[in-house]
């Protein structure tokens, strides 16, 4: 840390910063916090809630963080480009990419205590569509995500039957080509054609997928998917309807659970017969790989869709940080711990595909077709229903894979209501729990088109299109504003009055070069080549492509738009408009005003 960050000024006593205080100099008064950003004193900085622990923010930034990808996206992908070898650009673009932009946005956060919407009038105001385009992205996420853990509790629930309804072949909803995978099914031999109870379960059963031939009939709504859908979004209303205040609580539960089953999981999974093939599977490495395109574009995604950057949390999180709160160390820790989840995330992974392999007398790269969530629902549940204590392992395993997802909800859902808030605190700041009421509706009504018999459909468009592309390119032009617009000077005043340490040449570089270059080179990958959705045996049609694009654009749009309707909002010549959109109104915090902290 001494490298990379230049220290200008601090002062120790007895091992701690201490703010400094004389005769002349009366007892300097640091920022309060304020539902309206940084302001001069008096101006309603009283009304915005703190974090009531260190530990309550850091739980809730490592649980938004880590989420399901780091469960079954990470994998995947760390054995598709090379093993061993995809941590060499996953670790490049982390420490040159991902964290400087993680850090960045803690950063915007605590110093200007908004949401993603008004932070902007305090940096480049023509930019503020910026932030309504992530909160068009959010609700887009919302309508799909829940969906999963929706998913995810009707597997909860079945988890009380003594006998795993995915383990035998004779309910009503198998078929002739179901084979037992039980280790006791001598009388069955495993084929091409074949397929598991666990995959039958999953498809024919809680998706009802076969009851729809596409997008264009996605039938009718399964009940038992929106009665769990309801209950997700029921959970979900009572963690932040007040806010911090009930949302802080709950991350203890929701945070740290994932971990102590993970932990629990791979204990038992190295146990298993097979394991260790899994691992070297996993981790063999790959050389030749690294010097294709390909593993660098999906190692940039998966760091950048990983830690998060450019959905609002980030920001709204921090904002209610002490303003004096050590962001930088915190950045550090978030982005850390969620790339060792996600390594960790491997094994407990591969371990089992290796036992898998040995049971059905296959290679692994046959059982590790599934990509997504299918190799959670299917692959690894059909492990589990071979293990003794079955209902048991599977129980603990939804619950952590609720716990995961519900975490990134109470983020990305508080993420849009800070920046709605902020931004209209005159009409919503005494409302918040009718606001959150009507938007966790407006959620569930939305997601309802998730949960018909072609639901699974609709949940892979959103995720291919919704979020990817859009998310992205509002992520580079948000790092552009700030460190060519605002001005990275600047924003490195900003933390050194907030920490009394300016970051160094490293951040700087990355801010101003390496981290807006890194997006780019996403984006540009991401045009190259058109994306050709598949899940199961439905190839999408050429026209959900149109359709996809179309649902990206409209968030995007955002952008645009409010930067002509503030241009033509704006009086005087075109040329003072102009001006006047790209700078930041004057703060009143002067920084020999404000104590010094070490970081």
């Amino acid at each position: 840390m001494e490298a990379i960050v230049h220290k200008t000024s601090r002062q120790e006593v007895g091992g701690s910063p201490q703010p400094q205080s004389t005769p002349e100099s009366p007892d300097p008064t640091p920022p309060q916090p304020t539902s309206c950003g940084v302001e001069p004193l008096g101006n309603c900085r009283s009304t915005r809630d703190l974090w009531r622990g260190k530990t309550d923010f850091l739980l809730s930034v490592i649980g938004y963080a880590v989420d399901l990808g780091n469960v079954w996206r990470f994998p995947y992908i760390c054995y598709q480009n090379g093993g061993g070898a995809f941590l060499v650009p996953y670790l490049v673009m982390a420490v040159f990419g991902g964290v400087p932009l993680f850090y960045m946005e803690l950063a915007l956060g605590q110093y200007h205590r908004s949401g993603c919407i008004s932070i902007w009038t305090h940096i480049c105001p023509v930019f503020k569509g910026i932030g309504y385009a992530i909160c068009v992205v959010a609700l887009y996420t919302a309508f799909y995500y829940n969906t999963i853990m929706a998913w995810a509790l009707h597997y909860l629930l079945s988890s009380f039957h003594p006998t795993l309804p995915w383990t035998t072949c004779d309910n009503p909803w198998n078929t002739p080509r179901c084979v037992p995978s039980s280790p006791d099914a001598t009388n069955h031999t495993w084929g091409n054609t074949s397929t598991s109870p666990a995959e039958e379960y999953y498809l024919r059963h809680v998706l009802q997928v076969h009851q729809s031939p596409g997008l264009h009939h996605l039938g009718s709504v399964s009940w038992r998917l929106a009665l769990c859908l309801l209950l997700i979004f029921t959970v979900v209303f009572f963690s932040i309807r007040s806010g911090i205040r009930t949302s802080g609580k709950v991350v203890w539960v929701t945070a740290t659970l994932p971990y102590l089953v993970l932990f629990v999981m791979l204990i038992r999974g190295l146990t298993l017969p097979g394991a260790w093939s899994g691992v070297l599977y996993y981790l063999k490495p790959d050389w030749t790989k690294i010097l294709n395109t390909k593993v660098w574009v999906d190692a940039g995604a998966q760091i950048l869709f990983s830690l998060g950057p450019g959905f609002g949390v980030l920001m709204a999180l921090a904002s209610y940080n002490d303003f004096h709160n050590n962001c930088y160390r915190d950045a550090l820790v978030g982005s850390w711990v969620n790339c060792l989840t996600s390594f960790l995330s491997g094994f407990v992974i591969f371990t089992v595909l290796g036992y898998m392999a040995e049971l059905r007398q296959q290679d692994i790269e046959s059982v590790a077709r599934d990509t997504g969530p299918s190799l959670l629902f299917i692959t690894y549940t059909e492990a589990l229903s071979t293990m003794p204590a079955a209902p048991f392992f599977s129980f603990i395993f939804f619950l952590m894979i609720i716990a995961l997802g519900l975490d990134s909800t109470f983020a990305g859902l508080e993420g849009v209501v800070t920046a709605v808030v902020d931004e209209f605190p005159g009409v919503l700041l005494r409302r918040r729990e009718w606001f959150v009421l009507g938007l966790v509706c407006f959620c569930y009504f939305g997601a309802l088109t998730t949960v018909t018999y072609g639901g699974a459909y609709v949940v892979k468009l959103f995720e291919e299109f919704a979020t990817g592309p859009a998310i992205v390119t509002i992520v580079f032009l948000e790092v552009v504003a700030v460190s060519w617009f605002y001005g990275v000077s600047r924003f490195c005043g900003n933390v050194q009055m907030m920490l009394g340490s300016s970051p160094g040449l490293f951040w700087r570089t990355c801010w101003m070069v390496f981290s807006p270059c890194f997006l780019l080179f996403i984006i540009i990958s991401f045009l190259a080549v058109a994306p050709e959705p598949k899940l199961f045996d439905y190839r999408y049609p050429s026209w959900t492509t149109g359709l996809g694009y179309a649902t990206a654009l409209s968030s995007f749009v955002c952008v645009p738009a409010y930067m002509i309707f503030y241009m033509l909002s704006t009086s005087g010549t075109f040329k003072q408009r102009w001006l006047k959109s790209i700078t930041p109104p004057q703060l009143t915090i002067d920084a020999e005003d404000t104590p010094m902290t070490q970081l």
